[in-house]
């Protein structure tokens, strides 16, 4: 019994050449998750205009078919969309690397949410600035570009902010399907050396400080964003 505990608490002692050794493998897969997020998010955010225009369209059929194929994304889980995506699809001829897969999903799956962000923004917009577009006879591109955007685009960013640190870390779902991501490879550095506590509490404190750093740059890019709109209007 004492060997027993005398071998836990070897195993769970802290190693720092070990640390050090696995801390390169951990910050090139956090490069990796980095480049799954951005991609999968860019990919969202124009998936999420077209699932807007498609609820938005006059077409009935249509609009009622985005409308359920956007809840439908929203209520199920990501991880069963990946795995739909990466192995129920090659079944019918689409056939995707893990990556592709991995980012497809990510993109698919908040581009549902952002579609929700960007038609709750729409609908902020009080119903008098578009007739008075309609009035001043402008153009749809004029109407958008010149007047509902500068309106909608700043109250819509804390929700499209919140979502991007969401994707960030739903980024280790992807590991199922053996995407080298951040936690894929400290799981993988575990099950090769058999200590955990090294490479997990690394991923945790790479992933805190990416949120972090993240979060703070969003919300630079808000305030940013804001005070340009802002001006814009006040210029109109």
């Amino acid at each position: 019994m004492g060997k027993a505990l005398g071998y836990c608490v070897m195993t769970f002692d802290w190693q720092w050449d070990y640390t050090l050794k696995i801390l390169p493998v951990l910050l090139g897969a956090a490069v990796n998750t980095i480049i799954a997020t951005v991609v999968g998010y860019a990919l969202a955010v124009i998936i999420g205009v077209f699932f807007l225009v498609g609820q938005r369209t006059r077409f009935r059929i249509l609009n009622r078919a985005v409308r359920e194929m956007v809840e439908f994304l929203r209520t199920t889980p990501l991880l069963a969309q990946v795995f739909f995506i990466f192995y129920v699809a090659p079944e019918y001829g689409i056939l995707l690397s893990p990556w592709t897969s991995g980012i497809l999903a990510l993109g698919i799956h908040y581009g549902a949410y952002l579609s929700e962000v960007y038609r709750g923004a729409l609908y902020a917009i009080p119903r008098q600035q578009w007739e008075a577009c309609e009035a001043l006879n402008l153009s749809t591109t004029r109407t958008y570009i010149g007047v509902i955007l500068p309106q909608a685009l700043p109250p819509s960013m804390p929700g499209i902010n919140n979502y991007f640190v969401g994707c960030f870390k739903d980024t280790p779902v992807l590991a199922t399907i053996t995407v080298h991501e951040l936690l894929n490879a400290a799981n993988v550095l575990g099950q090769t050396t058999y200590r955990f506590l090294e490479p997990y509490t690394l991923a945790g404190i790479i992933f805190l400080i990416l949120s972090l750093v993240s979060a703070a740059g969003l919300k630079l890019l808000d305030r940013r964003i804001r005070l340009t709109m802002g001006a814009d209007i006040y210029r109109e």
